[in-house]
């Protein structure tokens, strides 16, 4: 299914992805933010705060925000 994906990390970007269906949001985050941890973003689907177990349905749209900016005092 496809969904829409903003990313707001670094230089941003958004565009529409591919995700099998019962994909949740915690597993989406692991495959498109490898490495990072979910607690240093802002998690969203369309708008809204959903918990790590929600199932993405075709045409969501995840935005993924830092609560951290690199550098910053």
């Amino acid at each position: 299914m496809k969904i829409m994906y903003i990313n707001n990390d670094g230089g941003g970007f958004a565009d529409y992805v591919h995700v099998n269906e019962n994909t949740t949001v915690e597993k989406f985050f692991t495959q498109q933010m490898p490495g990072r941890e979910p607690g240093d973003y802002l998690i969203r689907v369309n708008r809204q705060p959903v918990p790590r177990d929600y199932c993405l349905q075709e045409n969501d749209r995840v935005t993924v925000t830092p609560t951290k900016i690199e550098g910053a005092a």
